[in-house]
């Protein structure tokens, strides 16, 4: 697929179903996505980070969002800010890799 924008030309490889399989185990599935995608109080971000805190494909997850440079919301438990720390650290692992 091919994107035009403000940047220029973005190509983005074709989606493979098997590469997104991990959200179907997702803890945060059956939440309002409201309380991941608009945390507006530090109680409401900790309530998202409880949820994720037990999740099967938190590292999953996380390495998705790391990598992704998600600016939105909470994933894998971690703020975008967060993630932007995480990112130039590079303190986070997955089971199939390590990164750092």
């Amino acid at each position: 697929m091919k994107f035009t924008g403000r940047l220029g030309d973005l190509t983005l490889p074709a989606p493979r179903a098997e590469e997104w399989e991990w959200q179907m185990s997702g803890t945060c599935r059956d939440a309002d996505s409201e309380l991941f995608f608009e945390p507006r109080t530090e109680l409401i971000e900790a309530h998202a980070k409880r949820i994720c805190s037990g999740c099967p494909v938190l590292a999953e997850c996380r390495q998705y969002a790391v990598d992704a440079s998600e600016p939105h919301g909470i994933w894998g438990g971690l703020t975008p800010r967060e993630r932007d720390i995480a990112r130039r650290q590079r303190k986070w692992f997955t089971p199939s890799r390590s990164v750092g």
